[in-house]
């Protein structure tokens, strides 16, 4: 089924809410329902009617209509069963089904109906699951929640404790006439005053409190003088130790430290994921484009299933800044389903190519990432796919196995960075034996894993191959998982500008873009 629009109109044909769910204007829609009410006639009984381009499907109500707009060729059961679901959200957010409840209630009502369909087709939700999505109520938040406050309260506690013991302490050398002495006999965690110090951020769990009756542990290399807290001499001899250190405090620590491979191996970076920029380079206005993709290729060629799901996200810092529209410079060619927020007012976007919201007078909220605009792109040509990979797997007389694997960028606009070509081998843990390889691998004895990592992928290395040999069966070296990271976008669809709607200039923004892989895979 291909739904074209839900809408609530009333008997006369008036839209009170509609929501578009393929590119429509705003006067074809206008058109279509206000015809609707002459052509269902007085007394008929039936749930639809047809004309030469759509069919309508509608359930009354006391003053309302709720109607759906389908193409003629949609199967007119599953129209049923949609509009009862439709016609059930109602009642959800309205006390009655009235225009002025409506109206109140028309951004609630088009979040719902969002749910229901994406991008013109029904999804698999039912009453319950649409109330869980859009009131976004966790559980486990609420459990999370309650648990920090709990071991906020507790760390509070035990600093108020602590403080009358030090008091007490201090009250007791004081008539005895020795000098002040603080932490002599009892010692104080330095989580203590890391979790004192984050009371006030609410989005950081405090570390769990420990109180000893020996001075603070620090870590020490060689011998050192008094009233010195900690010493590191050489860099590297009590880094590991400084780090568990570090981790057993709660600390989250990355680790940088390079992965070496098997026998005969060069060295091989671990994987860097693609990081933001910086709030320091962040302007005012920020734009973040980001796209990931879902490839899945047979062993013996072909396409089973390519996907792109993109995505431009905007962050103002006060509403001081919010006043603004977000130029697009769309120049994609292949057929791109594109979606903008409700908010958004979709005639200037269809004819300007410009982003700004329905009520001008509003300004874009402050310090929320907000979803403006989001594309699909589905394909299985071949020629689509921006990395290939063509693996030929040589049974020996001995048992063996001599495995060739090549690479080739097809899109040689694309910067492909990170790359990482998983290929799993035979069980047994057998060490591979590398013949010619382009760039570097890395061996995982423990998933029997050969990592083929190349740091960049681009027009001056389009081609490269990698040779082995191990025991084991030509299926054995499938499936074969490719990662990178890109910032440079698959679909051609950039951010132009961004200007002011006080005075129609540009304004300055940041903007940065990543396309990441979501599942990549030869099976």
């Amino acid at each position: 089924m291909v739904l074209l629009a839900a809408s609530i109109c009333t008997k006369a044909g008036k839209p009170i809410v509609s929501r578009q769910f393929v590119e429509m204007t705003r006067s074809r829609i206008e058109g279509l329902l206000a015809a609707f009410p002459k052509l269902i006639g007085a007394g008929k009984q039936h749930t639809f009617v047809e004309t030469d381009t759509v069919r309508y499907v509608y359930q009354p109500f006391d003053k309302l209509y709720m109607v759906l707009l389908t193409t003629k060729s949609s199967n007119i059961l599953e129209d049923l069963e949609t509009l009862r679901l439709f016609s059930r959200v109602i009642p959800e957010y309205c006390k009655s089904v009235d225009e002025k409840e409506v109206f109140q209630h028309a951004f609630e009502l088009l979040s719902a109906f969002d749910e229901i369909i994406a991008l013109g087709y029904k999804e698999n939700v039912n009453l319950a699951q649409i109330r869980v999505y859009t009131e976004m109520d966790s559980h486990d938040e609420r459990v999370h929640d309650a648990m920090r406050k709990t071991q906020e309260t507790e760390a509070k506690d035990r600093m108020k404790q602590k403080a009358k013991e030090f008091e007490l302490q201090r009250r007791a050398q004081q008539r005895l006439g020795a000098p002040k002495s603080y932490g002599s006999s009892t010692g104080i965690s330095s989580n203590m005053y890391s979790s004192s110090s984050n009371d006030s951020k609410p989005d950081v769990t405090p570390t769990p409190v420990s109180y000893t009756s020996s001075p603070p542990t620090t870590i020490r290399s060689g011998t050192t003088g008094g009233g010195r807290g900690m010493v590191l001499n050489k860099k590297g001899k009590n880094v590991e130790e400084f780090v568990n250190q570090l981790k057993s405090e709660g600390e989250v620590v990355s680790n940088t430290v390079p992965v070496t491979t098997g026998a005969g191996g060069t060295t091989a970076k671990a994987k860097t994921p693609s990081v933001s920029i910086s709030e320091s380079q962040k302007e005012n206005v920020h734009l973040k484009q980001e796209e990931k993709l879902t490839v899945r290729c047979g062993r013996n060629g072909g396409v089973e299933n390519l996907e792109v799901t993109g995505m431009i996200m905007l962050r103002v810092k006060s509403e001081d800044y919010g006043r603004i529209v977000v130029a697009i410079d769309n120049k994609e060619s292949r057929s791109i389903q594109l979606q903008t927020h409700p908010n958004i007012d979709k005639k200037l976007f269809t004819n300007e190519s410009l982003i700004g919201l329905k009520n001008a007078d509003r300004p874009f909220p402050a310090n929320q990432e907000v979803g403006v605009l989001k594309w699909r792109y589905t394909s299985t040509d071949g020629s689509e796919v921006p990395l290939t990979v063509n693996c030929w797997p040589n049974e020996t007389p001995n048992g063996g196995c001599d495995v060739n694997i090549e690479y080739e960028l097809q899109n040689t606009n694309l910067v492909l960075k990170d790359v990482q070509i998983s290929v799993p081998l035979p069980s047994g843990g057998q060490t591979p034996v590398i013949g010619k390889i382009d760039g570097d691998y890395q061996f995982d004895s423990r998933k029997t894993t050969l990592i083929w990592s190349l740091p960049v992928i681009d027009q001056s290395n389009s081609e490269g191959s990698l040779e082995f040999s191990v025991r084991g069966k030509a299926g054995d070296f499938f499936p074969i998982q490719l990662d990178f990271n890109s910032e440079t976008p698959f679909c051609n669809i950039k951010i132009a500008g961004v200007r002011s709607l006080a005075n129609r200039e540009s304004a300055p923004y940041s903007s940065e873009t990543n396309l990441i892989v979501d599942k990549y895979e030869y099976v």
